[in-house]
């Protein structure tokens, strides 16, 4: 059988990232539908906001129900499961005649879009030791690479056909494409040896457990759960409402869009990087890398709103922000035991969810408020630093143990 850093694991990664990159349309499709499906309903921003709430809030419910899922029943049936829950749940969204209907449908999307994102991930890091930092990282990416590839495509059908006519069109991709992927995962994960977690890195540190951090597991779940929120309610002002921006600002649906897929596509070579780092200084390090860079990334929207600008800031933020949340992933591997790596992980990565669903709809609250995105992106700043100290206190605590072991 085939086992940890084998030919068939790398086979097995890409054939992850094309499930993890077709499923990633539950998330992406509505952040380009946001200011034509608040057209066609007549709702203000702040509802329509509250409808990707339910999408993100539906992901983290899925990312943890479906990553205890994985553990105890296998990536199949998971991957199975999610095919029909988002080919359901964009039918349900392409008739939903109001926006109470329309946002119950988007939290079955988000619930199912979860299982092709932190239980893959899970999956993947069972397969890889030496690598596992890449391996995560480039698992991950899948996500962002369903973010480059679907918002041009989705701004075109709906410019083509309407939002209804392309959401039935998504429902019939994920069953068509997703089923036939998640039997290609059907190999049960090797029995590799671990105990607690990998090394910090592949620099040769032996495996440790939440407790050399002076914390119980739970407690530094929680922890990780708090960092992951905060970093994401920064992430999500422009990851949410960047196309409706543009579009306010007259530069049309269709630039911001191209904005979307730049800042996806710059994330998945951060996303890379920040794998390669892990593997060298391990997960709280580069969580604390990827914190201070997305900070700095969200101070360039402040600057100017021109258009070139803002292709500009996009660039930056996608390059400096994609390694946060494989961070979460990494950490949990190196400080929890293999066996309970779906839960944690699903615990760990849909948490940053609850971050997005939150700034997600604070932007349009605030965009109500003021009229403009200026105070949604100060609001993402604030959160940011709360990311970064939370990161800083954990590598503390890391230092500390580092010299009285």
């Amino acid at each position: 059988m085939a086992g940890v850093d084998s030919s068939y694991s790398w086979w097995r990664l890409a054939a992850s990232v094309t499930l993890s990159t077709v499923g990633g349309i539950g998330m992406w499709c509505l952040v380009v539908a946001l200011p034509i499906v608040q057209a066609d309903l007549g709702v203000s921003r702040a509802d329509i906001s509250f409808a990707y709430t339910m999408n993100t809030m539906g992901f983290f419910v899925g990312g943890v129900a479906l990553g205890w899922l994985v553990d105890r029943r296998g990536i199949v049936v998971t991957a199975t499961m999610s095919a029909i829950g988002l080919a359901a749940g964009f039918a349900c969204a392409a008739i939903a005649p109001s926006l109470v209907l329309f946002a119950a449908a988007q939290a079955l999307i988000g619930f199912s879009a979860a299982a092709t994102f932190a239980p893959l991930v899970a999956d993947v890091s069972h397969w890889f030791l030496k690598r596992r930092g890449v391996a995560v990282a480039i698992a991950a990416s899948g996500n962002y690479l369903a973010g480059t590839v679907w918002p041009p495509i989705v701004e075109r059908l709906m410019r083509d056909h309407g939002w209804r006519d392309t959401f039935l069109a998504a429902s019939v991709l994920c069953i068509v494409a997703m089923v036939p992927l998640a039997f290609a995962l059907r190999r049960k994960p090797p029995h590799h040896g671990e105990q607690t977690g990998s090394t910090a890195g592949s620099a040769g540190a032996a495996a440790h457990s939440a407790r050399s951090l002076g914390l119980s597991p739970n407690g530094l779940q929680a922890v990780m759960v708090v960092a992951g929120i905060a970093c994401c309610v920064a992430m999500s002002m422009p990851q949410v409402h960047v196309v409706a921006y543009c579009a306010d600002l007259g530069y049309g649906v269709a630039r911001g869009a191209e904005m979307l897929s730049l800042m996806l596509g710059f994330g998945i070579v951060s996303r890379i990087a920040s794998g390669w780092i892990a593997d060298r200084v391990g997960g709280i390090k580069t969580l604390i890398l990827g914190s201070t860079l997305q900070c700095l990334a969200l101070v360039f929207y402040l600057i100017d709103d021109s258009l070139n600008s803002l292709y500009i800031a996009s660039a930056l933020f996608g390059l400096f922000q994609g390694g946060i949340v494989p961070s979460y992933a990494i950490i949990v591997r190196e400080y929890f035991p293999p066996k309970e790596a779906g839960f944690r992980v699903g615990i760990a990565v849909s948490s940053t969810l609850i971050g997005m669903a939150l700034g997600g709809w604070m932007g349009g609250v605030l965009f109500d408020m003021t009229g403009s995105y200026r105070a949604a992106f100060i609001n993402g700043i604030a959160w940011n630093v709360l990311n970064f100290a939370v990161a800083f206190w954990l590598l503390m605590r890391q230092s500390r143990r580092n010299v009285y072991a």
